[in-house]
């Protein structure tokens, strides 16, 4: 299979031609190798793959003969999947970005891993995150910087970036990303794709490098809609490791690409957090995209109710998200667990290490100032029980299906400077389901051929994955955002 081949394919595009006889798995990973080889570390060199797993065509291999013997199929099939390198998977380094983790290897996969692999996936490569998943960047003192491949003067957006760079450069068919505050879905938006955080319990975290784990969840992040539900649909449900799943137990198992409907937008109720858009010049590309996306909500049958709420993004995240709380003692229960298997068991041994990406260090350092056992912990749990139940209250009492607004206020920053204006952290800090999916391209510029992806987010009610995939399944079918970056 030829590099301009693979590009755009779906689930439902390579099954088609795995049962035709048009194309085998091993032909397919060997493609998208192929693609990582001629850009990731050459060309434009997006630097987003921090290791290809070298049994993948292995893997693809024993795929192909249990199609030949008749055994039956999983869901996905063959299908490549690109993993953010703070997920364990057996035999492959799992680093979280950093030099300090370096060389440890798992001995087992983590639940999602086994899950995917169940499925039939085959895990083609483990991608970059800025390190620890601490910041919105994509930087790690693993691999560097990973570029935007729609601008490469910007980032990538973060902490998934390297799934987010990789999944729209067409290096694998769809990916994983962890999510604390906005990392699957700031680069979702960043890079023209369909970003999932599930609700908190949805998705198991055993295996995850924590930061928060009353905030972490992971989700797919892929090219089109219909890909994240046959993602979702595999990676959910109980995990007797995970309590945070234990609403799964009772739960049936859900087919999400059931609902995918052209119609799902037909009745919905969305209201529209204007508090959640800027409102300077640096705001204005991101919110010309927006009312042309909203416009579209409306005419495909959705009513929109202009609403704000009684807190900003900005409060959300410096007085009530606990993730700088929590990142100390669950990133060092974790690495405790390792035992001699690493060499760092706290952030004072990472720190000692110096194997650490310099623009985590004031991250770490903080991170030992901070505590679980205070009063201003114990204040920002109070206020997330409020926000959590407000919000709630405001979907119940205004009958909406979901909270729409941009993902992020301004385009996608540039590399070197900090990712300023996400709108993330109130799926994170309720925990509630929260989708990004392509809404619009700023205008076109000489570093920007197509334009900077802009992503809308749909946050809806505990349990609701339903729902969002009609609504942005209906939205994506009627306006076709997506465009692959010009990788050459």
């Amino acid at each position: 299979m030829a590099l301009q081949e693979v590009q755009e394919l779906t689930i439902q595009n390579i099954h088609h031609l795995l049962q035709t006889g048009e194309l085998s798995v091993r032909e397919l990973v060997q493609a998208y190798l192929a693609r990582i080889e001629q850009f990731d570390q050459q060309g434009p060199a997006i630097n987003a793959v921090i290791q290809v797993n070298p049994l993948a065509l292995k893997a693809a291999d024993e795929l192909d003969a249990a199609r030949r013997r008749g055994d039956a199929c999983g869901l996905l099939h063959g299908i490549p999947v690109l993993v953010k390198d703070n997920i364990e998977t057996a035999g492959l380094e799992t680093t979280g970005g950093s030099l300090s983790l370096a060389g440890y290897i798992p001995q087992q996969d983590a639940f999602l891993i086994s899950r995917l692999k169940q499925a039939g996936a085959v895990i083609l490569a483990k991608t970059n995150l800025h390190e620890f998943a601490i910041w919105g960047e994509t930087v790690s003192s693993m691999l560097g910087q990973t570029l935007n491949p729609y601008d490469l003067t910007r980032s990538p957006g973060g902490s998934s970036g390297g799934t987010g760079s990789a999944v729209a450069a067409n290096f694998g068919a769809v990916g994983i990303g962890t999510d604390t505050v906005n990392s699957v879905r700031s680069p979702s938006s960043a890079n023209c794709l369909m970003g999932v955080k599930p609700t908190l319990g949805l998705v198991s975290r055993t295996g995850i490098i924590p930061y928060s784990l009353n905030q972490d969840t992971a989700g797919p992040m892929t090219r089109c809609v219909a890909d994240a539900a046959a993602v979702l649909s595999v990676i959910a449900g109980y995990d007797s490791a995970d309590s945070a799943t234990a609403d799964c137990r009772t739960k049936e198992p859900v087919n999400y690409s059931a609902y995918l409907n052209n119609e799902g937008l037909r009745g919905k109720r969305l209201g529209v957090v204007r508090n959640f858009f800027g409102k300077d010049p640096i705001h204005s590309e991101v919110n010309a995209v927006m009312a042309t996306a909203l416009q579209q909500l409306a005419d495909q049958g959705a009513t929109l109710i202009e609403l704000t709420l009684p807190w900003t993004a900005d409060f959300l995240i410096s007085d009530v998200s606990l993730h700088q709380y929590d990142f100390r003692e669950h990133l060092e229960a974790y690495l405790e667990g390792l035992g001699d298997q690493v060499s760092v068991h706290s952030i004072a041994d990472i720190l000692a290490s110096g194997k650490y990406h310099p623009g985590i260090s004031d991250t770490l350092n903080r991170a030992g100032q901070l505590s679980q056992r205070g009063d201003e912990y114990a204040r920002r749990v109070r206020l997330r029980q409020e926000i959590i139940s407000t919000t709630q209250e405001l979907l119940d009492n205004q009958r909406l299906d979901a909270l729409v607004f941009p993902h992020q206020k301004r385009l996608v920053v540039p590399v070197g400077q900090p990712q300023l204006d996400r709108n993330g952290v109130l799926g994170a800090v309720t925990g509630f389901p929260a989708f990004t999916v392509p809404a619009g391209f700023s205008q076109p510029t000489a570093t920007a051929p197509l334009g900077v992806p802009v992503g809308i987010e749909f946050v809806g009610r505990p349990w609701a994955e339903p729902d969002l995939f009609a609504i942005t399944y209906a939205f994506e079918q009627a306006t076709s955002v997506r465009k692959p970056p010009l990788v050459k």
